[in-house]
């Protein structure tokens, strides 16, 4: 019970830094610090890769529209990113975004285009597949792949 109410908890502080980017982070990125860009950006970063692991979950038992809701959440949270990436955010408190991101801002913020309009795909198709696993790996974890193993500090 102490986990459940420690998750619900987490889940609730996530949404909440979730609803004042999607209201507030793009006109008024100059507004918010340093710290509270690159801290929700890595928010929603944690927040879409727990989300994915429950679309797995849900596909994997065939309850596709429970799958389903939590992909559109992840493809709304993929359009939010683009603009949690300003020029100023480029170090500090512990980012573990390459440089090359702004180097290649343009193949970034397609990449992220690409991951929401794969999710936004992968709803339309996730009850019909025949292998879920392996479209789920092509619309949804080969993009957090790309992302990561280019974008992302190793770990």
């Amino acid at each position: 019970m102490h986990y459940l109410l420690n998750h619900i908890i987490k889940f609730i502080k996530i949404t909440l830094l979730l609803f004042f980017s999607v209201f507030f982070v793009s006109p008024v990125n100059a507004e918010l610090t340093v710290e509270d860009i690159i801290k929700s950006r890595k928010a929603l970063f944690s927040k879409n890769y727990s989300t994915a692991k429950r679309v797995q979950a849900f596909s994997t038992k065939g309850d596709f529209e429970k799958a389903k809701k939590l992909m559109i959440e992840m493809s709304e949270n993929y359009k939010v990113l683009l603009d949690l990436f300003p020029e100023n955010t480029q170090e500090g408190f512990k980012t573990e975004a390459l440089l090359i991101i702004w180097e290649e801002k343009d193949t970034y913020n397609a990449l992220m285009q690409k991951a929401s309009d794969d999710i936004i795909k992968l709803t339309s198709l996730i009850d019909n597949t025949n292998d879920i696993r392996g479209t789920l790996q092509q619309l949804m974890w080969s993009n957090c792949k790309a992302c990561h193993s280019k974008y992302r500090m190793p770990h």
